[in-house]
């Protein structure tokens, strides 16, 4: 059919009747919506979409536009440098990515039960903790009883005890009648990461382990290279993606020292990365991964066919909440979306309730069923690297890779990974990223979900089987603490609860509304959600006319500290007046839901609640003047 010429000028996109728009157009309509939002936007602003950038942990500066010209050609699927996958068909070949669960419970029988339940249901590989923090090594053969060796890879994650984990599950494989040289899985062993949560494990040792077993199973992965404990500590993307290939360099130096050859241990060692809920991200960071290694392997002479990256990716433990934990849910769709976009290999999928404790059978099964759902409903496998191509991602996986290949330069110049564990440096570098990171959630410019925004205060939270503790050692250079990002919010929601129980009544803050309903109830509805956030509840909100109105419901409530809510020209009239009337009433405290303007410090405010304020600094404050704790 047809179409008529554009009449508005400029000339036509090739095979429509729309006009090229320039970048001057776009920026002419951006600086025209920011001046309607009252962003001033000078005259000789030539980049107003700078108002709109945001930047990430490691200072990568996120655009709100991306063109062609940012855009970059990352090879093809399958070819060097892997930056669009290991294989050419992806993982459509193998109809989608392999489904790993993980499993921690000590008890044998409740882990028979639950492995049993996952690999009739879609699981397709098991992840097992084995010795610190999770099933004792001789609990394995009960564990795997009903296991088909041959079909359901078993991968291990032993800790410092790789040896007594490894006898353990090939004396499982060799009693299952099962020929040895077709053992499937992992070993899984990891001496760097059991430093880096505080274990005492010898590099040295774990080689020759892996060298021993090695030669009588072939098909067998002999070691994991895991950032993850990097990304638990709060450290950033580039961070994760540097501590990989630092790893991955130490264990390639170990495994050739044991005496296997450079191609078979570059073979014989899986990576393992976290996905959080920013999908973007997690997939520029698998791309990246892939790109690293394979610049890590040329440099040590292997050939292409010997550059490729078997990538296992775990949705996030730092994002979890323990609070308002279902959220999890929506956290781990969107982290197990961007590893199978991003081209994992192997997908975990945490429970939503992990950060509660043992995951039941309930969460495990919505754990299963998001995979499930993203690859048989969804085909999410059946497009090959469905992010190629993408401006913002070709650019943001350009940024990562360069990032994290500083931070892999810095710590082999301070001697390789081991030493930049020992001397403190990764830690005091990952200790400054969680520094920063925490700040921003404190101020809720990182929200969380459930916690500092949007909290349910009358939740009541999930009872779950304590799980062993993973971080045992002392604190150490070499020890990365596992931290949440929502860990000082629940801690507050934690004190707040314990107050109920030995009082009868929750921490509480008097809204005083002032005026009619249209001036207050924007800040009335703010101030609710950033009290709730801390397990204070707020009183009041109804009062809709003056001072001594507000100041008469407050002492009926029974309060001790109130907070003016309005707008400002209401406060610009009645604020001075609301507060003589309130502490008049027997308010200990008056704060006020607006920025903090020295006119309303003038009229005696004590504290203000304002988007961009620390929250968490208020709250611990008001859990002080509350009482809270004592």
């Amino acid at each position: 059919m047809d179409m008529p010429d554009s009449q508005t000028g400029g000339d036509p996109v090739p095979g429509s009747a729309f006009p090229r728009a320039s970048r001057e157009q776009w920026r002419s309509l951006v600086a025209g919506v920011l001046k309607k939002t009252g962003v001033e936007v000078g005259p000789d602003a030539s980049e107003p979409e700078a108002l709109l950038a945001s930047a990430t942990y490691d200072g990568i500066t996120l655009s709100p536009l991306y063109t062609p010209e940012d855009g970059l050609d990352s090879g093809f699927p399958g070819l060097s440098p892997f930056t669009r996958g290991g294989r050419p068909d992806g993982a459509a070949a193998a109809s989608g990515w392999q489904v790993r669960q993980l499993h921690a419970d000590p008890d044998p029988a409740r882990t028979r039960r639950a492995v049993l339940a996952d690999l009739e249901n879609g699981v397709g590989a098991l992840w097992l903790r084995v010795g610190e923090g999770g099933l004792p090594p001789s609990g394995l053969r009960e564990a795997l009883t009903d296991v088909y060796l041959d079909m359901a890879p078993v991968h291990l994650e032993p800790g410092a005890d790789h040896r007594a984990a490894a006898d353990a599950l090939l004396q499982v494989w060799a009693d299952s009648g099962a020929p040895g040289g077709s053992a499937v899985g992992g070993l899984g062993i990891d001496p760097l990461a059991a430093r880096m949560r505080g274990q005492d494990a010898d590099p040295a040792d774990a080689a020759a382990t892996a060298r021993d077993l090695g030669a009588r199973h072939p098909r067998l992965l002999l070691m994991a290279a895991d950032a993850t404990p990097v990304h638990d500590a709060g450290g950033s993307e580039a961070q994760e993606l540097g501590t990989a290939m630092a790893v991955g360099a130490s264990y390639l130096r170990l495994l050739t020292e044991a005496g296997l050859g450079l191609a078979e241990a570059a073979a014989r060692i899986e990576f393992r990365l976290a996905a959080s809920a920013d999908q973007f991200l997690t997939i520029a960071k698998l791309r990246a991964a892939r790109a690293m290694w394979a610049r890590v392997c040329e440099a040590c002479g292997l050939g292409e066919e010997h550059r490729s990256m078997r990538l296992h990716a775990v949705t996030s433990d730092a994002m979890m909440t323990r609070r308002d934990p279902y959220v999890n849910m929506l956290r781990t769709t969107l982290a197990c979306f961007g590893a199978g976009v991003g081209g994992a290999d192997a997908v975990t999928v945490r429970p939503f309730d992990s950060a509660l404790g043992l995951p039941d059978g309930f969460a495990r099964r919505i754990a299963r069923n998001t995979q499930t759902l993203l690859v048989e409903e969804a085909h999410l496998a059946q497009v090959i690297d469905p992010a190629g191509g993408a401006f913002f991602v070709e650019r943001l996986t350009a940024d990562l890779y360069a990032q994290g290949w500083a931070f892999f330069q810095e710590l082999e110049a301070a001697g390789g990974l081991p030493r930049a564990l020992d001397s403190g440096l990764l830690r005091d570098r990952v200790d400054e990223v969680w520094e920063r990171r925490r700040d921003a959630v404190a101020h809720r410019t990182d929200p969380v979900t459930g916690v500092s925004e949007f909290p349910l205060l009358s939740e009541e939270l999930l009872e779950r089987t304590p799980a062993p503790a993973l971080y045992t050692g002392q604190d150490s250079p070499s020890l990365l603490p596992a931290r949440r990002y929502a860990q000082d919010f629940e801690e507050l929601r934690e004190r707040s609860d314990a107050h109920r129980d030995a009082t009868g009544a929750r921490p509480a803050v008097f809204l005083a509304t002032l005026g009619p309903v249209a001036a207050h109830t924007a800040r009335a509805s703010f101030a609710a959600n950033l009290l709730q956030a801390g397990g204070i509840e707020a009183l009041g909100g109804g009062t809709a006319g003056g001072p001594a109105e507000a100041a008469e419901a407050f002492a009926a409530a029974g309060a001790e500290v109130a907070c003016l809510c309005s707008s400002d020209a209401v406060y610009d009239e009645h604020a001075a007046e609301a507060v003589r009337a309130l502490r008049g009433a027997g308010a200990r405290s008056v704060l006020l839901a607006g920025k903090p303007l020295d006119e309303y410090r003038a009229a005696g405010a004590d504290g203000f609640l304002y988007t961009g304020a620390d929250a968490l600094d208020l709250l611990k404050g008001l859990h002080e003047t509350l009482g809270v704790g004592r």
